[in-house]
């Protein structure tokens, strides 16, 4: 495998510029200095942090055929971004100076930033051009020393002349007017007023609509700012209970506003910030403890936008006692019994159900009733199919053999509806048979999981498992069969099923896959393919990709893998087909399609230089001049590969 430091040695300022384009490439040079955090992940990617206008989380995947991958949350996506190219110089910079780019932690918030959330293909989106160096802020120096000034220009006034320029001013700014009738209110503890005009201004701000667009800089974010400040003086004056009540008419209207906006969550972090300030007025309130944490639990159950994320820091304040909690139990209790149960354990029917018994837990455990734990989860398990909280519980508790009785349980209700809970109890059973070394079922269940979902990493998985009890060539005999007709030496018939079949039949078994009208799984080229080459099979592979070739089913994510796979065994393969990408991506008549096709001919020049027959390849390039002489921009490419020029590390 390609290393990053190899590939970085190879590439060049002519390899950059056609990636990038020679602006960006220019661009990204500038920013070297302002890349942080620069690391490699296990999958050989470089990330990194690249400081403009904002901090970019930045990833390159790179690619020894020119064709790197990318991915930044810069808004830019007309091709690779300067931050961009900025990580690959930065990374060549340290190559060059042999020093090591340290692995990422995966509790890294520049990996949770590029990972965390993100499952589709990295690519760069578009950004509006960040000013290359931003604005200094006056020094605090200078603004201390206006405050003097004003200071000693107001010392030198009369009562009468401070008078009329407060009254002025009052006047002349409504804000001014509004900030010294509220500091008096909040002075003399005459808050009503203040919290009418509150009110109405929550009320006001929250039917705003709340938008933003990026791309021409406009759209409208309320301002919670004034509410915010308000807050906080209303708890540093003790009126917690007023601000209790604030708080509740702020989340209720501003959870309506949050759910129709359209600003990236700004609004709806404005109004966090205000609840944070009413949350901390929970224990100053003149409700009772257990009070004050159904208070806050009952908000939480309704916050279905992070509103309150705060709200599980009020819980743990060590204020609240074991009887507080249990008694915030019994409450929970009763709301549970007065509850219809679901008639089915359909998720529709028992999220909020299942929120409630798990805050119910969260009080059990806090209150110290920890053996209510599991009647509870035993009790509502068939109506809430929470069967897996039941069976991590239970294996917490000691009792596995409870909790494999509950999988097989809870396997046999949710397998036709509820697939997801029933993989996961699947794999719960595996896990069991492995902790009691029963490695003949482990290897049942990854038999299983394989002839479910025929893939490489299945396959592996299967063959691990199955090398521990020496069984492996049996059953990749009968995989690899299965690949081909479809025939599950698991489920054939009594009597039928082949007597050296070494897995034994699992506790529990999905049904047969249905075919779907015009739709034959087998035999799965695709996977037996993937097989053959992770096994070093180039023959059997190449003889497999030539029967998907002839019906018209070889997409061009697989050719790829096999051109890559059987270079050196089967050149011509190789060379055949990187030729039809070349040629499809040039009829394409796009400078991006030129570049994704020089890729693809570096790698033939390679294949070509390795069996000796650089002849071909000059014939190759000059006939692709000769076809394509009017495209200036293709011509530019093959330029680059004839004449690679200068190396980014000297």
């Amino acid at each position: 495998m390609e290393t990053i430091s190899t590939i970085l040695r190879d590439l060049t300022i002519s390899d950059l510029n056609q990636w990038a384009g020679e602006k960006i490439c220019g661009r990204g040079k500038i920013y070297i200095k302002r890349v942080e955090r620069l690391r490699r992940t296990t999958e050989g990617e470089l990330v990194a942090r690249v400081l403009g206008s904002e901090s970019y989380a930045t990833l390159i995947r790179l690619d020894k055929a020119g064709q790197h991958k990318w991915f930044c949350t810069c808004p830019y996506d007309s091709g690779p971004c300067k931050h961009a190219v900025a990580v690959v110089l930065a990374a060549a910079d340290r190559v060059k100076l042999h020093e090591a780019i340290p692995l990422i932690d995966e509790d890294d918030e520049l990996y949770l930033d590029l990972f965390g959330e993100q499952e589709a293909e990295p690519s760069c989106t578009p950004l509006p051009e960040e000013p290359e160096s931003d604005a200094l802020a006056p020094p605090e120096k200078e603004k201390k020393a206006g405050r003097v000034s004003v200071s000693k220009l107001l010392a030198a006034k009369s009562r009468e002349e401070l008078l009329e320029l407060v009254v002025d001013l009052a006047g002349r700014y409504p804000e001014v007017e509004r900030l010294i009738l509220e500091t008096e209110q909040l002075r003399s503890g005459r808050i009503d007023p203040l919290v009418r005009s509150l009110c109405r201004e929550i009320k006001k701000l929250s039917s705003e609509p709340a938008w933003y667009n990026h791309w021409k800089h406009e759209g409208n974010v309320p301002d919670y700012s004034h509410v915010e400040d308000q807050f906080k003086a209303l708890l540093c004056q003790g009126h917690a209970d007023s601000l209790l009540h604030l708080g509740e008419e702020l989340r209720r209207r501003g959870t309506a506003q949050v759910e129709q906006s359209d600003d990236d969550g700004a609004t709806g972090r404005a109004i966090a910030d205000c609840l944070d300030v009413v949350l901390q007025a929970v224990p100053k309130s003149s409700l009772t403890h257990a009070q004050q944490l159904l208070w806050v639990i009952d908000r939480l159950l309704e916050d279905e936008f992070s509103l309150l994320e705060s709200g599980e820091e009020a819980l743990k304040n060590p204020v609240y006692t074991q009887e507080d909690w249990q008694e915030v139990a019994t409450a929970l209790e009763h709301r549970l019994a007065s509850q219809a149960r679901p008639r089915n354990a359909a998720f529709s029917d028992t999220y909020q159900r299942k929120k409630v018994i798990n805050r119910l837990i969260q009080a059990y455990r806090q209150g110290g009733w920890l053996e209510k734990i599991l009647p509870l989860l035993e009790e509502e398990a068939d109506h809430c199919g929470n069967y897996e909280q039941l069976v991590e519980a239970l294996l917490a508790a000691g009792k596995r053999e409870q909790a494999r009785q509950w999988c097989i349980r809870g396997f046999a209700q949710t397998r036709d509806n509820l697939r997801g809970i029933a993989a996961g109890l699947q794999k719960r059973l595996r896990e069991i048979a492995g902790m009691e070394k029963r490695y003949d079922l482990v290897a049942a269940y990854r038999a299983q999981d394989f002839f479910e979902h025929p893939t490489l990493e299945t396959y592996k998985e299967l063959r691990r498992t199955a090398e521990k009890i020496g069984a492996w060539s049996i059953v990749q005999a009968a995989a690899l069969e299965y690949l081909a007709s479809g025939k599950r030496p698991d489920m054939m018939a009594k009597g039928s099923k082949p007597a050296d079949w070494p897995l034994p039949e699992p506790e529990v078994g999905w049904p047969p896959v249905k075919e779907r009208r015009g739709y034959r799984p087998f035999p799965n080229r695709e996977t037996l393919i993937d097989i053959a080459i992770a096994e070093k099979r180039f023959d059997d592979a190449v003889s497999l990709f030539r029967g998907l070739q002839e019906k018209g089913r070889a997409g061009a994510h697989l050719e790829q893998a096999v051109a890559k796979a059987v270079a050196q065994t089967h050149p011509e393969v190789s060379l055949g087909i990187w030729r039809r990408l070349v040629d499809g991506l040039i009829a394409e008549v796009k400078p991006k399609a030129y570049i994704e096709a020089g890729g693809f001919l570096r790698l033939m020049h390679k294949v070509y230089e390795a069996g000796n027959r650089l002849t071909d390849w000059q014939a190759l390039v000059a006939e692709l001049r000769r076809t394509h002489k009017a495209k200036r921009r293709l011509l530019e490419v093959l330029d680059n590969l004839t004449n690679p020029g200068k190396k980014i590390i000297e």
